[in-house]
C-alpha cells in the first residue's frame, strides 16, 4: 500500500472559497472589505511571481489588494515610511513586506514596525509571544497550513507524538507551538540533533522544514506516519533541465508513510490561503468581531 496524498491544492481552494463567503458578508453587514497591502522591494523573480498570486488571489476572495513594487535602491527609512502609512490606513487591514530584502534593510527593524494587529505574516514579536503563551493572535502562516493539512488526516490530534525538523522562527518553532496547543507532544529536531533518524522515527506527525532536498529518508519514517513536507527544493534532472523536490524522499516515504503531502502542490498553496485567512481576522477585529 502507498500513503494517501493530501491535496493541498484541494484544501486551499475549499478554505479560500469559505473566505471569500467569510468576506462578502463582512461587507455587507458592516461596509468593511478586507484589504490585503503586499510590499516588494527589488527585483527577485521568485518573489514577483508569489506576489503576484497573492494579488490574484486576494482579489479573487473579494479582498482589496493593494501592491507596492519599490526598486532595490529603496533605502530602510522609505521603507519604514510606507510601512507607517499603511499601518495608519483603514482600509488596509494587513500587511505583508516579502522577504528577502536587500541588505540595506534590516528586516527585522521593519517586520517589527509593522502593526501587530495587522501583522498577517505572524513574525512581529508580539503575536510570537501571544502564540508561545497560547493566547489568541496572528499565526504565521506556513505553520498554520500545516496543522490544517494534518487535520484533514486526523479527526483528533490530542496526545499524538509530533516531530518538527528544523528550528526557523518562520515554520518550525511556530509550528511545534501549534500543536502543542492541540495537546501533542512535540519534540524539535535539528542539525544538532542526536541520531535525527530515530528522532523521526518516534514521530506520528512528521513535519520537515529545512531547504535540504530529500533529507529525510523512507526508512526514517514511522510505518503509517502523517508526513508534511515544507521544503521547496529546485535540484538538478539527470539530462538537464531542474525540478522541485521537497525536504523529504518523496517516492520512498511514500511507501511508509500513512498520508503524506506532494511538492509541489501540497504546503505551498494552504499558506496563500492562510494569509487570506489571517487578512479576514484582522479586518473582522478592526469592527469589533472575533476572528
Amino acid at each position: 500500500m502507498t500513503a494517501r496524498i493530501i491535496d493541498g491544492k484541494a484544501e486551499a481552494a475549499a478554505l479560500r472559497a469559505r473566505i471569500a463567503v467569510d468576506a462578502h458578508a463582512l461587507k455587507s453587514s458592516h461596509g468593511v472589505t478586507p484589504g490585503l497591502a503586499v510590499v516588494l522591494v527589488g527585483e527577485d523573480p521568485a518573489s514577483h511571481v508569489y506576489v503576484r498570486n497573492k494579488a490574484a488571489q486576494t482579489r479573487e476572495a473579494g479582498m482589496a489588494s493593494f501592491e507596492h513594487r519599490l526598486p532595490d535602491t529603496t533605502t530602510e527609512a522609505e521603507l519604514l515610511a510606507l510601512v507607517a502609512e499603511l499601518n495608519a490606513r483603514a482600509d488596509v487591514h494587513g500587511i505583508l513586506v516579502q522577504l528577502p530584502l536587500p541588505a540595506q534593510i534590516s528586516a527585522d527593524k521593519v517586520l517589527q514596525a509593522v502593526a501587530p494587529e495587522k501583522d498577517v505574516d505572524g513574525f512581529h514579536p508580539l503575536n510570537a509571544g501571544l502564540l508561545a503563551i497560547g493566547k489568541p493572535g496572528l499565526v504565521p502562516c506556513t505553520p498554520l497550513g500545516c496543522l490544517m493539512l494534518a487535520k484533514t488526516v486526523h479527526e483528533r490530534l490530542r496526545g499524538l507524538e509530533v516531530v518538527v525538523v528544523g528550528r526557523s522562527t518562520i515554520v518550525g518553532r511556530p509550528a511545534a507551538q501549534l500543536f502543542l496547543t492541540e495537546s501533542c507532544t512535540v519534540k524539535i529536531a535539528h542539525s544538532a540533533t542526536r541520531d535525527l533518524p530515530g528522532a523521526c522515527r518516534q514521530a506520528d506527525i512528521l513535519l520537515v522544514a529545512v531547504g535540504k532536498p530529500e533529507l529525510v529518508r523512507g526508512d526514517w519514517i514511522k510505518p503509517g506516519a502523517t508526513v508534511i513536507d515544507v521544503g521547496i527544493n529546485r535540484v538538478d534532472k539527470p539530462g538537464g533541465g531542474t525540478r522541485l523536490v521537497g525536504d523529504v524522499a518523496y517516492a520512498e516515504a511514500r511507501e511508509v508513510a500513512g498520508a503524506i503531502t506532494p511538492v509541489p502542490g501540497g504546503v505551498g498553496p494552504m499558506t496563500i490561503a492562510c494569509l487570506l485567512a489571517n487578512t479576514l481576522t484582522c479586518a473582522k477585529r478592526s469592527v469589533g468581531l472575533a476572528g
